[in-house]
């Protein structure tokens, strides 16, 4: 899925504000070499820099990339799947990336080469029931006007249990894993915002014309407002996340 930064700016500004959460968990020091895995436009790598850290931050988005270089920060195209570094970092931190990268076993084997010993594994990402009404009704939407929605929709969802084994099986010490329902209240633009920034590469995937977009969209707020839409017009986001502490044995 490609992104566009200013859409993702506009409508996404919440993804890494809340990720305040994971990075007092990760809580950098001074001095500390820091790999920074789907760094997208960069919010997050900054205040890892403004700690001290000497950072390196990944993401497979160009545009991306280009936004966090756009900030001064050291942002590199890179896949989270073949990471190529070798016991260089104090800690690896990711933050909403792994649900989009899948094969989580290829991803923790990188994190793993990455660290140093003792180094820290530490993130947050989607986790199993993880925006469970929007997918479904955005499925039932698309399967109403013929086009085949399941599989567009790849996102790597677990359950808590099931990345601590993941964790583990890398060879990793995991101090916590657990799942966080955190319903999300959306900016300005609303549902139909987010399923634009974040499910338009989806649509899109399902063989949706570009003239059908902006319908399928509307149709899904449709379905999804009398669950997720107040009655002020305030729409929530059914999210539920993985928040999760690791470590490389010394």
């Amino acid at each position: 899925m490609a992104w566009d930064p200013a859409l993702y700016a506009a409508n996404a500004g919440f993804v890494p504000a809340l990720g305040a959460a994971v990075l007092d968990l990760l809580a950098p020091r001074a001095g500390e070499r820091v790999l920074d895995i789907g760094c997208g436009d960069g919010v997050l790598t900054q205040r890892l820099v403004d700690a001290g850290c000497t950072v390196v931050g990944i993401d497979a988005d160009a545009a991306m990339v280009a936004a966090a270089q756009a900030r001064g920060l050291d942002a590199r195209p890179g896949d989270a799947r073949a990471l190529a570094f070798d016991r260089e970092y104090d800690a690896v931190f990711t933050n909403a990336c792994l649900h989009w990268v899948g094969q989580p076993d290829v991803v923790t084997q990188g994190v793993r080469r990455a660290l140093k010993p003792g180094g820290r594994y530490v993130g947050e990402f989607g986790g199993h029931a993880n925006i469970a009404a929007i997918r479904t009704a955005l499925i039932a939407v698309l399967a109403a006007h013929g086009f085949p929605a399941a599989g567009a929709e790849s996102s790597y969802y677990p359950t808590a249990e099931a990345f601590r084994a993941v964790l583990e099986a890398g060879g990793l010490l995991v101090e916590t894993c657990q799942i966080i329902p955190r319903p999300t209240p959306l900016p300005a633009s609303g549902m139909a915002g987010w399923l634009d920034t974040f499910r338009g590469g989806f649509i899109a995937a399902a063989g949706v014309p570009a003239s059908l977009h902006d319908q399928i969209i509307a149709e899904t707020c449709q379905l999804l407002a009398p669950a997720l839409r107040a009655a002020d017009g305030q729409w929530t986001a059914d999210y539920v996340r993985i928040r999760f502490s690791a470590h490389l044995p010394e």
